[in-house]
């Protein structure tokens, strides 16, 4: 008996009690799949076996009953078999140095107790009386017990439903006009639970005209069912189709079995209302980039008491309204015990940032990950290489890339060719051409990424490696394009090499490929180089013959080479040409101004200079070069100087040439002509 009242010390007071309880509760309109258990039908269908542990509290169904015994209430029994269940782990944690027999009789006495309380019968003097607190703790199994037999007694109604005609009916025709998968699924449980609620209204019907019939008709009430509990001899034993499951091994089967179903029926966010609603408001209200989110997010905290679904649910209202807010929220929520941060919600918030060019950002989730004791995991390995490929960070994305393969995970197409392509604008084409190697090994690259790797060999006027990924790319089963041999046209035109260049030529136009301006143009660089004019005017005329003009590309490297040769007559009227076709490039007015500053032609060059000057931002190391070195053949020093200090203030840096000119060009005697023209 001792052991029985210091049970009432380890209790706590949860809820009100279970004769209030009992009472019926309205049917929610929530989805089947929402997070928190549906609520209990008013008409409860047979018990499911796999929640109910038959205990010896319940009559056997093959013992004889006895005639003058009323007869067993199912719901009752069932209640009493769950709730002794719940209540042994709770008495055997509070008592672990009591014998099992010890414990049964406690279990015993609260379960009659607990009879006698719901049925109204008179316990007797003999019969123990328990504590307030021990009552708040039966009260709390009890109403636990109560939650657990209507969460499986409305989900079986509602399987029922989902197999009933109507909602096959509703099924066959909705299959018929198109719909499949999740969208079929989500209508089949809202066709049945629309069928429940309509079950439900005319149950409730039925039930205020019966309370209407027997308040017009009363009638006495029932004699009492029973005045005792059985007495039992022996152990308390749990058995389900044979199996003993007194063991305490079953119980821990039980709680793997709920953290299972959870996952099956997850948790729903709580409701936002009063003081929680405002604190939201106020969280939204504020400035990302000023304003100081932790007190507003603390107010919302203590209103909420918050799970981490209520934090996921905030976090998607706030991403529907500001995604920069969403970022600063998130990355503050990592540190909150009650979000409980996985490595998902690092990788996903350094792959937001990734594709907002952020790197700083997503650098500083990445050390909070680290930091963590969290490893960068594949799936961030990959968003981490994608990103330093777009930024051009090589060391951290061969980092990335390198730690992929160490954990075996094979690279696909889109990591090959971030990394190539990353490797390419940085102008390390070995180590491209090396990864393109690596790819054939495992997978076929496509025709674009073979032509990326030669256009960068191309325009830098390596022509072997041009000629190795060509060879690959045939090898490959692609077929050789306009695209192709345009490419190495200009690698072999910007070597010089015409030889190469014209055979290329004629094998393009022998495989049925028309040349387009710019590979004519690419052909008169190559005749350019070699300084072979007559050999690009024959050219340029057996085109004409079969009907190919030049186009501004052509006429800008004809107009390249006249300025070079001081042809001042023959390169206005190349640019004549370029303006009549309705374009003015910028490379036009370079080579005008390194030819009108090398003939003297002041007025002519300022004029061209001075529309270079507005294009200032777009011009090239090699043009400031070529302006620089005419305008100090040409004599105009200052100018030159003035071209000089521009080159420097974009970033590039002069050769040796072009900078002992121009520091030559004011050591000479007499100083600079204020014109820009010096003076010996």
């Amino acid at each position: 008996m001792r052991a029985l009242i210091s049970l009432s010390k380890l209790t706590r007071r949860l809820l009100p009690p279970l004769a209030a309880a009992r009472a019926p509760l309205p049917l929610l309109l929530r989805h089947l799949h929402a997070e928190s258990p549906p609520p209990p039908p008013h008409q409860a269908p047979p018990p499911i076996a796999s929640r109910i542990l038959q205990c010896e509290l319940t009559p056997s169904a093959d013992a004889e009953q006895d005639p003058e015994q009323p007869a067993s209430d199912p719901d009752l029994d069932e209640f009493l078999e769950l709730f002794v269940a719940a209540l042994r782990p709770i008495l055997t944690a509070a008592f672990p140095t009591h014998a099992r027999p010890v414990l049964d009789e406690m279990l015993r006495l609260v379960a009659e107790a607990v009879m006698c309380r719901l049925t109204g019968v008179d316990p007797g003097d003999g019969a123990v009386e328990l504590s307030d607190d021990l009552w708040a703790a039966v009260w709390e199994v009890s109403a636990s017990v109560r939650d657990g037999m209507h969460r499986d007694r409305v989900r079986a109604e509602l399987r029922d439903y989902l197999h009933c005609d109507e909602v096959k009916e509703m099924m066959r025709f909705a299959a018929d006009v198109g719909i499949r998968g999740a969208m079929l699924r989500e209508l089949r449980f809202k066709w049945a639970r629309e069928k429940l609620e309509e079950v439900e209204f005319y149950r409730g019907l039925d039930d205020m005209r019966a309370q209407a019939e027997a308040a017009a008709n009363p009638v006495a009430p029932p004699p009492p069912r029973l005045a005792a509990l059985p007495q039992r001899k022996g152990e308390i034993k749990f058995k389900i189709h044979g199996l003993d499951l007194s063991d305490p091994t079953w119980a821990e089967v039980v709680e793997r079995a709920a953290a299972a179903e959870a996952h099956f029926v997850p948790e729903e966010a709580k409701a936002v209302e009063g003081k929680a609603k405002k604190a939201e408001e106020k969280l939204l209200a504020v400035d990302p980039r000023k304003g100081d989110l932790v007190p507003a997010m603390e107010e919302w905290k203590e209103e909420l008491r918050p799970k981490r679904v209520d934090w996921m649910a905030l976090l998607e209202r706030v991403k529907a309204r500001n995604v920069e807010l969403y970022l600063k929220i998130a990355e503050i929520l990592l540190a909150e015990e009650s979000f409980g941060a996985t490595i998902r919600d690092y990788s996903k918030l350094i792959d937001l940032h990734s594709k907002a060019n952020h790197v700083e950002d997503a650098e500083r989730i990445l050390g909070k990950m680290k930091e963590k004791g969290i490893a960068p995991d594949v799936l961030t390995s990959i968003i981490l290489v994608h990103m330093y490929s777009k930024v051009g960070n090589l060391e951290q994305a061969n980092q990335a890339f390198q730690s992929l393969k160490e954990e075996g995970f094979p690279p696909d197409m889109k990591l090959f060719t971030s990394m190539i392509n990353a490797h390419l604008k940085s102008g390390d084409l070995k180590r491209a051409e090396n990864l393109l190697q690596e790819m054939e090994k495992s997978l076929k690259p496509t025709k674009e990424l073979y032509m990326d790797v030669i256009r960068a060999f191309a325009e830098r006027g390596m022509t072997d490696g041009a000629d190795r990924v060509k060879t690959k790319m045939l090898l490959a089963g692609f077929q050789p394009t306009l695209e192709l041999f345009t490419s190495l046209i200009e690698a072999y035109g910007r070597t010089g090499h015409a030889g190469h260049a014209s055979s290329l030529f004629d094998q393009m136009r022998m495989s049925g490929h028309v040349p387009d301006d710019r590979c004519i143009a690419g052909m008169i660089a190559a005749y350019m180089m070699m300084n072979k004019l007559d050999r690009a005017l024959n050219f340029l005329l057996s085109l004409e013959k079969d009907g190919l003009k030049p186009g501004v590309k052509t006429n800008l490297v004809l107009l390249d080479w006249m300025s070079r040769l001081q042809l001042v007559q023959e390169a206005e009227q190349l640019v004549q040409k370029i303006r009549k076709a309705g374009e003015e490039p910028m490379e036009m007015h370079v080579f005008l101004a390194d030819m009108y500053a090398k003939s003297r032609q002041e007025e002519r060059a300022r004029k061209s200079l001075k529309i270079l000057e507005e294009k200032k931002k777009l011009l090239k190391a090699d043009q400031f070069e070529r302006i620089i070195g005419g305008l100090l053949e040409g004599g105009f020093m200052e100018e030159a100087n003035k071209y000089f200090k521009m080159m420097k203030a974009h970033g590039f840096v002069p050769s040796a040439t072009i900078e002992i000119g121009v520091k030559a060009s004011f050591g000479v005697r007499g100083g600079v002509h204020p014109t820009g023209w010096h003076r010996g």
